[in-house]
C-alpha cells in the first residue's frame, strides 16, 4: 500500500510538472506572437536616418526634377508605391518598416509633384494639394501600414508650420514674384523675400514655430518609448517632423548665402 501511495503521488507530481511545462511553451509561443520581431530597420537609430533621408530626398530629387520633368517625376510615384507594397508583402520579416515608410513617401511624392509641378506660383494651393492623401493616411494609422501613415501625417504638419510662418512674416506675398522670375533675377528676388525673415518680430515668430515642433517631436519620441507595439509610429513621425525643421532652416540659410542653389527656383 505504501509502495502503491508513493507511485501514485510520483505519478501525479510527474503528470503536474509536464502539464507546468506545457503551459509556459504555450506562454512563450503567444509571447512571440505578440512581440514583434526586431529587423534592421527597426532599431531606432536606422529607423530615424531611413525616415529622415526620406524628407531629404525630395529636397535634392524632386525639387529639380519636377521643374523640368514633371510627368515622369509624377510617374515615378508608382515606383515608390509598387517598391513599398513589395517590400511590404515579400520582404517584411526582414526590412520592416522600410515597405510602409516608402508608401508613405509616396503620397507626400504625389502630392509635392502636382504642386511644384503645376501650381507652384499659388501658394494658397501648397497645403491643400500636398493634403489630398490625407483621407487615406488616416485610415492607414489603423492598419499595418501606419509606419507610412504617420510619415505623411508628419510632413503634413511640418508643412502646414512652414506654410503659416510664411504667411505670417509675409515671405507669401514675395513666393509668386520668386517663381515667375526669370533665373537672371530670381536670386537677388528670393534673397530679399529671405532677408525679411531677419527683423525682430519674425524672428520671433519661428523660434516659437520651431520650439514648437521640438516639443512635439519630443513628446512623439517620449510615446515610442512607452508604447512598444507602436513604437516604430512615433519614431518615424518624430524624424520626419524634425527632419522638416532642420530642412526649412537649411533652405532659409541658402537662400541669404546662395539662393541660386535653392531648389525654389
Amino acid at each position: 500500500m505504501l509502495l502503491s501511495s508513493g507511485s501514485t503521488r510520483k505519478a501525479s507530481l510527474y503528470t503536474s510538472f509536464l502539464q507546468l511545462g506545457e503551459a509556459f511553451l504555450r506562454h512563450e509561443k503567444l509571447e512571440r506572437v505578440k512581440t514583434p520581431k526586431e529587423t534592421f530597420f527597426s532599431r531606432p537609430l536606422y529607423l530615424q536616418l531611413l525616415a529622415s533621408a526620406m524628407v531629404v530626398l525630395p529636397v535634392l530629387v524632386q525639387a529639380p526634377w519636377v521643374r523640368l520633368y514633371p510627368y515622369s517625376a509624377c510617374l515615378f510615384t508608382l515606383c515608390l508605391l509598387s517598391l513599398g507594397i513589395l517590400i511590404g508583402e515579400i520582404w517584411d520579416e526582414k526590412l520592416s518598416p522600410a515597405g510602409p515608410l516608402l508608401i508613405g513617401v509616396s503620397g507626400s511624392w504625389f502630392c509635392g509633384c502636382l504642386f511644384w509641378g503645376w501650381l507652384r506660383e499659388y501658394p494658397i494651393w501648397h497645403l491643400p494639394v500636398e493634403s489630398l492623401a490625407l483621407p487615406i493616411a488616416l485610415i492607414g494609422l489603423r492598419t499595418r501600414w501606419r509606419v507610412g501613415a504617420a510619415f505623411y501625417l508628419a510632413c503634413l504638419l511640418g508643412t502646414a508650420l512652414t506654410d503659416l510662418m510664411m504667411l505670417l512674416t509675409g515671405v507669401m506675398v514675395q513666393w509668386p514674384l520668386v517663381v515667375n522670375a526669370p533665373l537672371s533675377e530670381a536670386p537677388k528676388l528670393l534673397y530679399e523675400a529671405a532677408n525679411q525673415l531677419l527683423d525682430p518680430l519674425s524672428i520671433a515668430l519661428l523660434l516659437s514655430a520651431a520650439v514648437l515642433i521640438m516639443l512635439i517631436a519630443r513628446a512623439m519620441r517620449l510615446k515610442a518609448s512607452l508604447d512598444a507595439y507602436l513604437r516604430e509610429t512615433w519614431m518615424v513621425a518624430s524624424s520626419a517632423l524634425t527632419t522638416t525643421l532642420l530642412i526649412d532652416g537649411l533652405f532659409l540659410i541658402t537662400a541669404l548665402i546662395q539662393p541660386q542653389l535653392s531648389g525654389l527656383i
